[in-house]
């Protein structure tokens, strides 16, 4: 498939390409990355948070400073996020901070996602999509967490 019959396909299978990365490295298994407004990709990260020692290590978190750094700017309302699994409530804080036009996500986090919280976290202006690609994001953290029990 190409980027043009799906585009929110083709990133997410980039994200999951680092949520691979991660489950490679005994992370748990999340990836995102960030696109500009043209189509390229900014940013790819996944999580590192046993890797740096820092519970904030969230593939979102580096995203988001890899995208800033790569806009020369700490605003990205022209960019969007696909990340493989629901920002976690610190992510969307962050989300919101950077106000990242949209947000697509492929797994849905009942236990520990922003959508859990009342009231708004996002932007205002941000968008977001979800269960793009779910089965094979899910899938991937199911395997993760089935290896550790």
């Amino acid at each position: 498939m190409g980027i043009l019959e799906n585009p929110d396909e083709y990133y997410m299978q980039t994200a999951l390409r680092e949520a691979r990365a991660a489950m490679d490295e005994d992370e748990i298994p999340i990836g995102a990355v960030i696109v500009d407004s043209t189509g390229s990709i900014i940013a790819r990260a996944h999580n590192q948070t046993e890797r740096l020692h820092d519970v904030t290590a969230h593939a979102e978190m580096l995203a988001f400073t890899a995208a800033s750094e790569a806009m020369g700017a700490k605003y990205l309302p022209d960019c969007t996020l696909y990340v493989t699994v629901e920002p976690c409530p610190m992510c969307a804080g962050a989300a919101g901070w950077t106000q990242v036009g949209r947000i697509v996500y492929g797994a849905g986090d009942p236990k520990r996602g922003y959508s859990l919280l009342k009231g708004p976290v996002l932007h205002p202006k941000t968008t977001v999509t979800d269960g793009v690609l779910e089965a094979e994001c899910t899938a991937l953290m199911k395997e993760f967490f089935k290896k550790k029990r």
